[in-house]
């Protein structure tokens, strides 16, 4: 079968060789699966880089979601062979190949009316923000929603689950293309924030109280402005640091507005409460035959052009999530 296989720490062009190598077989609960689709994430290219906080030995092979067809189970399995699933593999075993062994905590099943293309996208995206607004931020219907970067994956869930929850919602996206995207994802009010102020757009759209929830996967200049637009008692979200510079907190300032800082560290979540993720699962497959969320999808590219969609993933000018077909 046809694997990428990071052979060297470099860039992903030089980093990803495609090699052939031997099907695998699922050992006792493991689940073997053709790979149908797989999503491509920014730590993708920071694993190829050996810059990200797991470091495995070489070679390996990325690729943290997958959407496929169980073709074998290991003993003790529950899932059957035939079922369309989405799932997560673990380095150094990871998506980037016709076919995967997965641990069964983490396969999903997926409805047919999910593409697997849908099913790839949607599991780090989805369940982060769900997350994040639900148990984190206890998001109330009626209440604003201020999400940044909302034409990113993890931004364009929350759109669409901010709606979804009955909240009024405000995106910023960082072009007139990426601000149409938040519209069309369900966003009420839209603002460029390359040519905009949102910190006085908020506050004139709030009546002067702020966003009741900020949710932030930018950090730096964005988390600073945000914390002048948060409503008293808000919850400011930190979900990632995609402008790179981690921002300080005056605490002063938190005490004086009543509001909470709340990191959202879905990863650790996910490995403390697996039962947790899989009901917001189901919640989420739910929403989605209900039609209240979709996959934002950039572009399906071959699956021989890995290492061109990650440059393209790391240029930062794609919106949503960029998927491979085997």
């Amino acid at each position: 079968m046809k694997t990428w296989s990071v052979t060297k720490l470099a860039d992903p062009q030089e980093a990803l060789e495609l090699v052939e190598n031997r099907k695998p077989e699922p050992g006792p609960s493991e689940v073997l699966v053709k790979v149908e689709a797989a999503a491509l994430n920014f730590f993708d290219i920071l694993q190829c880089q050996g810059k990200y906080q797991e470091k495995p030995p070489l070679p390996f092979t990325p690729g943290a979601e997958i959407g496929g067809v169980i073709e074998a189970v290991g003993e003790g399995v529950a899932f059957k062979v035939g079922q369309r699933v989405l799932a997560t593999p673990l380095l150094p075993n990871g998506g980037l190949a016709e076919w995967t062994c997965v641990k069964e905590e983490g396969i999903f099943p997926i409805p047919d009316s999910l593409s697997f293309s849908e099913a790839a996208a949607l599991f780090i995206t989805y369940q982060t923000a769900y997350f994040a607004l639900h148990r984190t931020a206890r998001l109330q219907p009626g209440e604003v929603l201020l999400v940044h970067a909302g034409s990113g994956g993890v931004g364009s869930a929350a759109i669409q689950l901010g709606k979804a929850a009955g909240a009024t919602v405000i995106a910023t996206a960082g072009s007139d293309e990426k601000t149409e995207i938040c519209k069309q994802l369900g966003a009420d009010q839209v603002i460029n924030y390359r040519t905009e102020d949102f910190v006085s757009i908020v506050k004139e759209a709030t009546n002067g109280k702020g966003a009741n929830v900020i949710f932030d996967p930018v950090g730096g200049d964005t988390f600073d402005r945000s914390r002048k637009c948060i409503a008293f008692e808000g919850r400011l979200l930190v979900i990632g640091f995609a402008g790179g510079r981690i921002a300080d907190a005056p605490t002063n300032h938190a005490l004086i507005k009543n509001y909470s800082i709340v990191g959202v560290h879905f990863g650790l979540f996910r490995n403390l409460m697996p039962e947790e993720v899989m009901k917001a699962h189901l919640e989420l497959m739910d929403l989605f035959e209900q039609g209240a969320i979709k996959p934002l999808i950039y572009e399906e590219l071959p699956f021989e052009k890995v290492p061109a969609a990650l440059d393209l993933l790391g240029d930062r000018k794609t919106y949503g999530k960029l998927v491979v077909i085997p």
